[in-house]
């Protein structure tokens, strides 16, 4: 450990654009794998709307690390200068589109299935367990 460094080694000067999409594509594989074991928990334990509660967690998850993957990847060609950059507009709309479509599952979900709210938190909180898996990968490499 040297003084200008830290205690924390520079990850970002090392990490590529196709390091950071890996690390995010093994995140919404441990999302998935995660989601359908607590699926199964859930379900035949607590039952069959606590399973659906936990699933729709879940897609929030995955579709928060796909929209997240998606705006630094949109933002890191622009800072790029790549030529098949995407467009910002269009990143920027379908991000805040998803976030009415997570308002409105939340809404649906704790309206209609009386199952715990636990679950659809435990769902919600996979996104934090596989980037949290994916950031200590990071740090042991």
């Amino acid at each position: 450990m040297s003084p200008e460094n830290g205690p924390v080694p520079n990850l970002t000067a090392t990490m590529t654009d196709d390091d950071l999409r890996e690390m995010l594509r093994r995140a919404l594989r441990t999302v998935l794998i995660l989601a359908l074991v607590l699926f199964l928990i859930f379900t035949f334990t607590l039952g069959w709307q606590t399973g659906l509660l936990e699933l729709a967690g879940a897609l929030i998850s995955y579709t928060g690390i796909r929209e997240w993957r998606n705006l630094a990847l949109a933002i890191f060609a622009r800072l790029d200068n790549q030529q098949t950059a995407r467009p910002m507009g269009r990143t920027l709309v379908m991000f805040f589109l998803r976030l009415g479509m997570v308002a409105a599952i939340l809404y649906v979900s704790l309206k209609c299935l009386h199952g715990s709210v636990y679950a659809l938190v435990a769902g919600i909180g996979l996104a934090v367990v596989a980037l949290s898996i994916e950031a200590i990968r990071l740090l042991r490499n």
